[in-house]
């Protein structure tokens, strides 16, 4: 057993914090430690005055045919299948820390392949999107290009459940109101991620997102690649896309073998929590 802290030591359980757009992670390295991650503890440290803060926290775990395995968790505690984000800045991570430019990774997703993309970018192929009612999942079986919802927005699996409406001006939309509202619909019993988008060029989109268990956040790349296969699908664009988000601009290329994702990542800081905040929410 690897244990979380060294005996006598105030401080245990290290961790990163990175982001990608201002999507940010905390992301802890269970190759190198054993961890347990209670919901308390999953939340205490995701709320941003009282702990570290995050949209999500990733967990890098051994793999025996893979570069590593990643288990995503969202800030209310629930677990996410995916997070585009996370899994480039993770992969650039070790990336630098193997000297390779590719990666096999593997999550309850599936299989995920990672490269540099070179000028300090990073790619992953985020897989083929679900398009199927049963998949994404929605309650019943439906056309999911445009659902019976007012606005007629589409639904798409990318590992994780969407739901994406094309408006004149994704900026007017009060996503505070407006996500939750859609988050808990009832034709999506196990949630939705919500995007709300406009077009700017047919190869060009500006979307803001609104994610389950997280609220608004300045980015997110499983929504980033949702409302690229939405738009390709409705006839908008073509299937590569530059998507310009509130904090910032990744590029999707909806290809043969998947979901290409490319953009930038930053690793912020490298710490340890301590003993009296860890023990205070598993005690």
């Amino acid at each position: 057993m690897r244990p979380m802290t060294s005996p006598g030591s105030d401080h245990m359980l290290p961790f990163m914090k990175m982001h990608g757009l201002g999507n940010d992670f905390v992301v802890v390295d269970a190759r190198t430690q054993d961890i347990a991650l209670t919901p308390a503890l999953i939340k205490g440290i995701a709320h941003r005055q009282f702990g570290l803060g995050f949209d999500q926290l990733a967990v890098i775990e051994e793999a025996d045919a893979a570069d590593a395995h990643l288990i995503f968790y969202n800030a209310d505690g629930s677990t996410s299948a995916a997070c585009g984000n996370a899994t480039r800045c993770i992969a650039r991570f070790l990336m630098e820390q193997t000297g390779k430019s590719e990666l096999h990774l593997t999550t309850q997703r599936g299989s995920l392949f990672a490269r540099d993309a070179g000028e300090g970018l990073t790619s992953v192929n985020m897989g083929a999107p679900q398009l199927s009612w049963d998949e994404i999942p929605l309650a019943e079986d439906m056309d999911t290009l445009e659902l019976p919802i007012e606005g007629g927005p589409t639904a798409t699996g990318m590992g994780n459940p969407h739901c994406t409406f094309f408006v004149e001006d994704a900026d007017l939309i009060p996503l505070q109101e407006f996500g939750p509202r859609y988050e808990h619909h009832p034709l999506y019993p196990e949630r939705t991620n919500v995007q709300v988008a406009h077009v700017v060029a047919p190869d060009h989109l500006r979307m803001r997102v609104w994610e389950r268990g997280v609220g608004v956040t300045l980015a997110s790349g499983s929504s980033s690649c949702a409302t690229a296969v939405a738009a390709a699908r409705r006839g908008l664009t073509g299937r590569k896309v530059r998507i310009d988000l509130d904090g910032g601009t990744l590029w999707i290329d909806w290809r043969e073998d998947g979901v290409w994702m490319t953009g930038p990542t930053m690793h912020v800081a490298s710490g340890s929590f301590t003993r009296q905040f860890v023990e205070s929410l598993t005690s």
